[in-house]
């Protein structure tokens, strides 16, 4: 995983919201504390890759409900040996969970950057995702999801992330970000 290029997205990230200026600096931190900052072995957290994905008319996004912590969210996950980086995770992510294919980058930046907490399960102990968030329109609303990786999926309105009281605050920054996207 190339550092250089992690260090390059974040210091590139222009956001308007606190909390992300906060993620990005202990993100750098956990990098620099961790030559593993990616892989599941660093049992402290990993930096994973997601995809926000928007229908073609840039007014629903793709979300996915996850099997594992059975809450709705982007699809992504962890990197891969095979991903050369955390914009690969997030595409081969959108494939493997969506069956999602044909994915236009919106911009060459990181689209948003969150840390969360992964509960304790099995033998896996707690720990945090530093989540690398790229943005992407899909070429049409078709998909064709393997139930084995999620729940079910959904084309959400934007508008309807705003309005739900229950979306978690991550998702819902995004969905405030896509609302200025209409001139991609």
């Amino acid at each position: 995983m190339d550092k250089q290029q992690i260090v390059k997205w974040l210091t590139g990230l222009e956001s308007e919201f606190e909390e992300e200026d906060l993620f990005r600096k202990l993100t750098l931190e956990f990098i620099d504390a961790h030559d593993d900052f990616w892989q599941r072995s660093n049992e402290s957290g990993q930096l994973t890759g997601s995809a926000w994905v928007l229908n073609p008319g840039k007014d629903k996004a793709l979300m996915v409900h996850h099997r594992g912590l059975d809450k709705w969210f982007q699809p992504g996950g962890h990197a891969e040996l095979t991903d050369n980086s955390l914009l690969d995770t997030s595409l081969r992510e959108a494939s493997e969970e969506c069956g999602l294919q044909n994915l236009t980058l919106i911009s060459e930046g990181l689209f948003d950057l969150d840390i969360h907490i992964i509960p304790p399960k099995g033998e896996v102990s707690g720990h945090l995702h530093y989540d690398f968030r790229f943005a992407f329109i899909a070429e049409s609303e078709a998909l064709d999801p393997d139930l084995a990786e999620v729940k079910d999926l959904s084309w959400v309105p934007v508008e309807n992330l705003l309005r739900n009281l229950d979306t978690q605050q991550s998702i819902r920054r995004m969905a405030i970000k896509s609302l200025f996207l209409s001139s991609f």
